[in-house]
This record gives C-alpha cells, structure tokens and sequence, in this order.
C-alpha cells in the first residue's frame, strides 16, 4: 500500500501516469528516443497480463516488454509511494494542461511548445482564445490556415468529448430498458436513433417504449437512479439527464402501432424528409403517429374525411410509402431511398455470414490469453477459423515477434491443430463448434517507418495469411505515409491492411492518406481493407467502407480481439459494415477456410499482374 493509504494504482492509472510523461517531455522539446521509451513503457504497462503496481509493490518485479531498468524503478517507487518524483518535477517545469491540448486534431508538441512560450498558452481556452482574436498566425510556423484548422479542431474535439462510442452507448441502453422491462404494461424497450443507426459515437440516447400503461412508465423512468435532472415529463414522453452521462428521451408507442414510431425516430432528420415527401405525393401526412390522409388544402383531413393508418412493424411503414424496407443502419439520406424507389438496396451483410476472423493476439505479443485460450474461444463460438496476427518484430512496444520466435509459435499452433482434429474424429468436439475448425498462423506485419516490411519474402510466405498495419512514425507527409500503405498493398505477400486510417476515436486522428490511390492499389490487388470491430477503432469508418466497395475493394470484417471477449467485437465491425453498404460478397471472411486459403494463395500472381499493368501504363 502507498505510504499515504491511498489504493496502489490499477495497471491504466500506471499507464497514464507515464503516456503523460512523454507527452509532457515531447512538449518540453526532450530527445526522441527518451520520449518513446516512456510510450513505450505506458503502452506495454497497460497491456500487461497481471496487477503490475501490486507486483511490484511486493518485490516481483517481473519482466515487462519495453520497461528497462530506471523506468521499472519509477514503476516500484509510484507503486510503493503513490508519487514518482521525476513525474512531479516534470509537471513543475511544464504545465500538464499542455497535454490537452495534444488531443486537438492538428496539434503537435512543436505547435504546443510553440504557442506555450510564445504566448503563455497553457488550457485549451487559451488556446480556443488566441486563434479566435488571430494571434497565433503571428508565430512561427503558424499561418492564417493553421489557425483556422486549429479551431476546427478545438470545435471537433468538444463536440467528440460529449459523445459516447457505439458500445458504452448500447450498454447504457441496455441498462435503462432492463430496469424498465418489468413497469407492467410494458411489451418491449427498444433503443432508437444514432444508436440504432450505429453511429461510431451517440450524443443523447432515444428509447422507445411499447406500452398499455405510458404513464407507469414515465413515472419509473424520472425516477430511475442515476438521473441528474428531468428536463420534462408528460403522459407519453419524458426527458432527463443522468449523472455524468447523457440526455435520455422516451417515447411511449400505443401496442400495435410501432411500425411509425420506429421509422421516425430511428432515421436522419432529411432521412424522414425523404419519407415525408413520398408520402405526401401518395395523399398522406406522416409522423411519428402513423399516416394521416391529406384533404384537398394539402393539409391533414378533419372531420368524417379524417384518416389514419398505423402498422405494427417497420416493413408495413415502407411498404405502405411503395419502397422496399431500408435497414436501420442505412437511414442517413445518402443514397438510401432512392434505391428503396429503385429496387438496389443492398443485401447487407450479417454476422452470421462471417466464417472466422483474420485478426486476433495472444500472449506471445501484446494480448493477454494464451494461444489456445483464443483458439478455444473461436472455437466455441462457432468459428470455421481463427488468424492469429502476433505483432512482428520492430514493434518492440508490444513484444514482436522475432523470426526465431515465429518458427516456435508456428509449431504450437499446429500441435493445437493435430489436437482438434483429434477431437473431431473422436467425436468429442465441444458445442457450437464448427466441424474443420483451424487456427491459421498469420502475423500483424509492421510497415516501417522507411516503408519497408518488417520480415522477409521468404518468411512472409510460409504464414497462412498476413495483415498489415502503420503503428509508427504517423507524422510524416501524406505523401511518404501512402507511400508505406501502398508498399504493403502490393507485396505479394500481405493479404489484409489492418485498420487501414489508424485512428483511435476522439484520441487519434486519422492517417493523412491518398485514399483514391488506396482504394485503386487494393481492387488492383485483392488485398482487402479492414473493417475493425474495436469500437474505439472502427476503421475503416462507413463512409469509407462504402468508397472502398464502389472502387472494388475487397473487406475483412475483424475483432482485432487482445482478449478472448474481444472476439464478440465482430458484431460492431458488422455494424459499421452495414453502414457502409457492405454485402457478404465483398468480405473475404465471409468465405469457406477452402476459399479464403485460395484467395490468400492468389495474392502472388495479382501483385505480379498489378505491377505490370502500372508498368504498361507509364511505357
């Protein structure tokens, strides 16, 4: 225990303590090999599979990749003290205020030391402050358009820090509609909205509740524990605040009438413009209510003329509109109702499509469950196969593996092989389990900072499959940044880019890449693009999921799972898929193993035949 009795600090808490050191050192302009050893260290901290603080507290000072010697000493002391003195003297000489303002999309630690010493800015209100009045234009390396993007950033940042990402989101929901669930009266809760839409992030909640009694409900609802303030309460809807979380609305739908409430509130505001509009060509009035018959005026008919229709489900609302029932996912007004009009909706893609996943880690790099802890769970879940992409070699942050160490996992995973077909021949395969499961030995390859590959042809080609990912040196031009992303498009050897943007939600900007060119390398190549289910990833995001299927492309729906849970991440990459006009023709994972295993050994010849196309093309 801390000499001050406070609780030792969790394996995150050590993590941020030490991210902000090297932010703070990058600030102060310290060297980069010194402000990457601390990343470093916080990084494989975070990830660690055991309570670090508590080991180290006792004397077990275990190995950690990336943690060194002085660095593990700092660890002891803030695991045994509560404090580490260099992090206190360093938050002396350099405001800690100044990492805030890191997360603004734009702004580098130059840009911050810059506008600290050259302005005395230290919050992000300073900052907000300084470039609204013009004063940043006048430092050095700041023009008139740095200081415009700085304060689209500063407006990015804050309307992202109100938002909650797509799981916390469906977790509250599911929450607030357990503990409404048995108010008598009440038939189903069901969430509506961004959230229903499966937005990347939701900003207030919406729940529709279909009841006999509304106000019984109202009345548990404003009373639920949690809430902050209720903002207004009537006999069929109310709205509150929760302690540090959202607005939540409710909505009360009459039994049997759903079908409008749910197409009105789950859609875009010009998503229900569109639908307006065919309904009133069609003699009709639409609301949430159901569809009232318009009189001559235009306006809703009164009287013995008045008519309303109502449905109990969505589909009867679209069919009675004369177009084709549009999926949640899609009701953002980009194209969507047109193609209802038009026959040409997608036929989307759904979880139950995908035969196994292409990316997952285990313990040998920086996940926390053992290869067959992993394996197992894929298995059970009904999974034909798993990828099992341990980071390579230069990645030392999260404990690469080098070649020697390849060879060793390769044979691990082919005893785990021999063993599950074992249990298939004895008939003792467990539940759920899809019959020819296989582990799949393949590699998250990193694409260097010099745009090389971080192992050779000859090893790449004895992996079943590789995905391959930009983790360093974000910084540079969009030109060198597409330059490392084509480069593993077309070795002949990587199959999948992983989280092709890098982004982390709210916390990392995307990669300044030249996604036509992207896009056009990877339908040249086949090498698919990944959707990544981690819901602070995401990535590829909808919209770009969608441009890369209009150029082409091929996808990979995958759980990037550290942690046997993680698998269940699938169904938010399935989500974005679905946004994103995804069918299951375009997901290579979608594929039988036979299949994807041909499609893998293809790559060869279409990186051959790709290269000499761009050759014709410039002779």
């Amino acid at each position: 225990m801390p000499a001050d009795d406070r609780p030792a600090p969790d394996n995150a808490e050590l993590a941020r303590v030490f991210r902000e050191i090297g932010e703070l050192l990058e600030i102060r302009g310290d060297l980069v090999f010194k402000v990457q050893a601390y990343q470093r260290a916080a990084d494989a901290i975070e990830r660690a599979s055991f309570d670090v603080a508590a080991a180290y507290a006792a004397g077990d000072r275990r190995p950690i990749p990336g943690v060194g010697t002085a660095i593990g000493d700092k660890v002891a002391e803030l695991a045994t003290t509560g404090t580490m003195v260099f992090h206190d003297r360093l938050r002396a000489d350099v405001p800690p205020s100044l990492v805030d303002l890191l997360a603004v999309p734009g702004v580098g630690p130059k840009t911050v030391r810059t506008v600290w010493q050259g302005l005395g800015v230290e919050t992000l209100d300073d900052l907000r402050r300084a470039a609204e009045a013009g004063r940043l234009r006048g430092l050095r390396g700041i023009s008139a358009a740095t200081e415009q993007r700085i304060l689209d950033g500063i407006r990015e940042r804050e309307s992202r820090s109100r938002r909650l990402l797509v799981d916390r989101a469906q977790a509250l929901a599911d929450d607030l509609a357990a503990r409404l669930a048995d108010v008598p009266g009440v038939r189903r809760v069901i969430p509506a909205g961004s959230l229903r839409r499966r937005r990347e992030t939701v900003g207030d909640l919406d729940l529709l509740v279909e009841t006999d009694d509304p106000d019984a409900v109202i009345a548990r609802f404003v009373g639920l524990a949690g809430v902050d303030r209720v903002l207004g309460a009537g006999h069929a809807k109310a709205s509150v605040t929760l302690v540090d979380g959202p607005q939540v609305d409710l909505m009360a739908m009459p039994p049997g009438h759903a079908g409008t409430y749910l197409v009105h509130f789950t859609g875009s505001a010009t998503h229900n413009v569109a639908l307006r509009a065919i309904a009133r060509e069609r003699g009709w009035s639409l609301s949430e209510k159901g569809f009232q018959r318009l009189g001559p005026d235009g306006e809703p008919a009164a009287g013995a003329d008045a008519e309303l229709r109502t449905f109990p489900d969505e589909a009867g609302v679209y069919a009675f509109l004369g177009i084709g029932a549009i999926e949640p996912e899609l009701r953002e007004d980009r194209g969507e109702v047109a193609a209802a009009r038009d026959g040409r909706l997608p036929s989307l893609v759904a979880l139950e499509d995908l035969r196994g996943d292409l990316h997952a880690h285990s313990d040998w790099s920086d996940g926390v469950h053992t290869i067959r802890s992993m394996a197992d769970a894929a298995r059970r879940r009904g999974h034909g196969y798993l990828v099992l992409t341990d980071h390579s070699q230069s990645l030392a942050i999260a404990h690469g593996l080098d070649p020697s160490r390849v060879e060793r996992q390769r044979a691990v995973i082919a005893a785990l092989n021999d063993g599950y077909a074992a249990e298939e021949a004895a008939g003792t395969a467990p539940d759920g389990a899809r019959a020819g499961f296989r582990l799949l030995h393949g590699c998250e390859l990193e694409v260097r900072a010099d745009g090389r590959l971080d192992y050779d042809d000859d090893l790449l080609a004895r992996f079943d499959l590789v995905v391959a990912s930009v983790h360093v040196a974000r910084r540079q031009s969009r030109a060198e940044l597409t330059r490392r992303t084509l480069a593993a498009i077309r070795s002949p050897h990587v199959d999948v880019i992983a989280h092709p943007a890098g982004r982390i939600i709210g916390e990392r900007p995307d990669l300044d890449l030249d996604w036509d060119a992207v896009f056009a390398a990877a339908a040249a190549t086949g090498t698919a693009l990944e959707i990544n289910g981690s819901p602070p990833r995401l990535d590829l995001s909808a919209e770009r999921a969608r441009a890369a299927i209009e150029a082409g492309c091929l996808v990979a729906i995958d759980s990037d799972a550290h942690r046997t849970s993680e698998l269940d991440f699938l169904r938010w990459g399935i989500d974005q898929a679905k946004r994103g006009w995804v069918e299951a023709r375009h997901v290579v994972n979608a594929r039988p193993l036979a299949d994807l295993l041909a499609w893998a050994a293809g790559k060869p010849a279409r990186a051959r035949e790709a290269r000499t196309g761009r050759e014709e093309v410039r002779t």
